[in-house]
């Protein structure tokens, strides 16, 4: 039996002037204060009580043990309490960590809503498209691209990765919308490789009788996505970029969507953190509002807006 527990039986015991007084307030049988009790004098090589038929009268060292018991128990309730209070309310510092281009276009514009709503709620916010052990890091709350395989951590996936290719108006004027695959070849493209791999990410499309990839010219090459939509809208060359970063160049007309989206099987966009029987409310608030903003932008753990995407057809040029 634990010793706080006894302490607590002990304290009890005293205030109610018996052990049956005791157990009652703790829901338990007399028997198993007084073990606690006699396991507690036992461990300390005195006498607590100097028992009778009729009471429990405490000894003088057990009146001294008493003094600091309930001084210790005080402080561990007043402490329990305080953390409680803290894990409830959202506050302190939370730490978080997200790739470069999801973390500036998706959810840097989400954060200022985010501290208007949890204003005791300070944010250390990290970009980084490498790897991130976000135990032994410290880090309470982690976005990633990509796959995910890390069993020691929840994982809840905001959306999958739809690729979409896209080229600028200009360039399409200067060289006309390839018809389709077989033509890739007759056009500039910008393509991305891997940091970690130096693997060049191919060029996907749905075709009848399955995905097809493809490896086009490469007129330029980067490592960075959003250096691949800004040298397309700049009319350098055709690209295939995730659906996060062609959003807001679509939106404003800089880039034309020249394929249906493609989705890479197995690959999405999660939230993750570690696992916790007690969540705190800081970590909470914040899966709860980025997992619903996300939502509202048209996107769900198994669909994007780009489903819905218009492709251009030749004639829209003219």
């Amino acid at each position: 039996m634990d010793k706080i527990r006894s302490l607590r039986f002990f304290i009890a015991t005293l205030d109610g002037g018996s052990f049956a007084a005791a157990a009652k307030g703790y829901g338990t049988d007399p028997s198993t204060v007084s073990k606690a009790i006699h396991r507690l004098e036992s461990d300390l090589g005195i006498q607590l009580f100097q028992r009778s038929t009729r009471q429990q009268r405490l000894t003088e060292a057990g009146r001294r043990y008493a003094s600091t018991a309930r001084r210790v128990l005080e402080e561990l309730t007043a402490c329990e309490e305080t953390l409680k209070s803290q894990n409830d309310t959202p506050s302190g510092t939370l730490k978080i960590n997200v790739p470069v281009s999801y973390g500036r276009l998706y959810i840097r514009p989400l954060l200022k809503e985010f501290c208007r709503r949890y204003p005791n709620i300070s944010i250390d916010i990290h970009y980084d498209d490498a790897y991130v052990d976000i135990i032994e890091q410290g880090i309470d709350v982690s976005i990633r691209s990509g796959s995910v395989q890390d069993s020691q951590l929840v994982v809840r996936q905001l959306s999958p990765i739809d690729f979409i290719i896209c080229a600028s108006r200009d360039y399409l004027d200067r060289h006309g919308i390839p018809p389709g695959p077989e033509t890739f070849q007759d056009h500039s493209w910008i393509r991305f490789r891997y940091k970690q791999t130096g693997k060049l990410l191919p060029i996907q499309v749905q075709g009848a009788e399955g995905v097809s990839e493809y490896d086009p010219n490469r007129s330029f090459i980067v490592n960075d996505g959003e250096s691949m939509a800004e040298l397309c809208a700049e009319g350098l060359g055709i690209t295939q970029i995730p659906h996060f970063i062609a959003r807001d160049w679509l939106q404003l007309g800089r880039l034309l969507p020249l394929f249906p989206s493609q989705r890479q099987a197995g690959t999405g966009v999660y939230l993750l953190y570690a696992r916790r029987e007690y969540l705190p409310a800081r970590v909470r608030v914040f899966v709860e509002y980025i997992t619903e903003a996300i939502q509202a932008q048209g996107e769900t753990p198994r669909s994007t807006w780009a489903e819905r995407l218009q492709v251009f057809q030749p004639d829209s040029l003219s």
